[in-house]
């Protein structure tokens, strides 16, 4: 019987993070231009105040998910902007009745 091995690197970002502009490109394995278009879409925002352009770690799982988006279903930016929208609002309401379940105390 033989085993297999298999081995996975990638990244533990915390969402309260800061990354520059090459790190997010780094991480999602984008050019940077793709994600200024996410910018300039509106589906990214660079953190307030800084001198430079800083995103933080939540940027990450948005610019990942347009990923998905554009590369299975074939949306476009718009599209993907209103549909990360739409499951960001998903997530807020499971999350809102998972807290008015019986037997979760908070």
């Amino acid at each position: 019987m033989s085993v297999k091995s298999y081995v996975f690197s990638g990244y533990v970002i915390e969402e309260e993070g800061q990354l520059s502009l090459a790190e997010l490109s780094q991480a999602c394995c984008v050019d940077a231009e793709w994600l200024m278009a996410l910018v300039a879409e509106g589906i990214l925002e660079p953190l307030a105040g800084e001198s430079h352009c800083r995103f933080s770690g939540t940027s990450v799982y948005r610019a990942r998910t347009v990923q998905r988006l554009q590369r299975d279903l074939g949306v476009n930016m718009a599209g993907a902007a209103l549909a990360l929208e739409l499951l960001e609002e998903i997530d807020t309401l499971r999350a809102r009745i998972a807290a008015l379940e019986p037997g979760n105390s908070e």
